[in-house]
């Protein structure tokens, strides 16, 4: 049996892929530095180095230019969960979620989260690639955390969606900006204590 070559991209083609994986980046570093509110068309189009009009033959609006980075980073996120070898402790799989978030976020590469009446949430709840991966995301760490509510490593009292919200939320963490303002910790540190808190709370222990 013959097998067929995949068909080859254009130039053109190469290019135009090339600009929007530029302007994703631009994007995510934006958000990730100001926020939603705060990033302009005008600010993405001279990071990245094109016109204004340019950008807009790409995406037609600056929800569907943040809409884009949010797909990027919850892409991203599902890559990293194929990593994490499947006969892991769950435990260590959500430690390690957990870890790889703050990486991204210490590194200005985690997108601020949209406000409750954002234009983006709106926009978000219509992009079924987002809705999907997070979806996919969510259902992954929700397994794992009930294993390790099961097994006791995780308390089993707390309602699972809890402990995924808290999880979700180190994604967007102050502290972690706070701590590393401070200059008193690395990036390494800093994450080291945060997953400390999150992990084993602030009681002291005997």
């Amino acid at each position: 049996m013959a097998i067929t070559a995949p068909p080859k991209v254009s130039f053109k083609a190469q290019m135009l892929l090339a600009r929007e994986d530029a302007i994703i980046q631009a994007v995510n570093r934006l958000l990730a530095d100001k926020g939603f509110e705060a990033m302009t068309v005008d600010q993405v189009a001279a990071d990245v180095g094109i016109a204004k009009a340019s950008l807009y033959k790409h995406f037609p609006s600056k929800e569907d230019l943040a809409a884009a980075a949010m797909v990027s980073v919850m892409k991203r996120a599902q890559a990293f969960l194929d990593t994490l070898p499947a006969e892991a402790q769950a435990i260590d799989k959500l430690r390690a979620v957990v870890k790889w978030t703050m990486g991204l976020k210490l590194a200005g590469e985690m997108p601020s989260l949209p406000s409750q009446n954002s234009s983006l949430r709106t926009t978000l709840m219509g992009n079924q690639a987002y809705l999907g991966g997070l979806m996919d995301v969510s259902l992954r760490l929700g397994a794992w955390i009930e294993m390790a509510q099961a097994s006791g490593d995780l308390n089993p009292k707390l309602p699972p969606i809890v402990v995924l919200y808290t999880l979700y939320a180190r994604a967007c963490d102050p502290v972690l900006e706070f701590l590393k303002m401070s200059d008193l910790y690395s990036n390494e540190d800093i994450i080291a204590l945060v997953m400390s808190t999150c992990f084993d709370g602030l009681n002291a222990r005997v």
